[in-house]
């Protein structure tokens, strides 16, 4: 179990600050790219990332 693999920006496909192994598993995880300097929501496991969509927030109207 010595294959690690960087975490790439799904925005600019570059390297982060996170390295993954096989076995770990991401839930919710906010990922911050220095490059880019964007932070998108992951879901990660069995290394295959998938990014997660929020709706945006809508104005109230009275």
């Amino acid at each position: 179990m010595d294959k690690y693999d960087w975490l790439l920006c799904p925005v600019c496909k570059n390297k982060t600050r996170i390295k993954l192994r096989p076995d770990t598993i991401l839930t919710n995880f906010p990922l911050f790219c220095p490059k880019c300097k964007q932070e998108t929501l992951l879901h990660v496991q069995e290394m295959h990332m998938s990014v997660i969509n929020e709706p945006d927030a809508k104005t109230q109207s009275r």
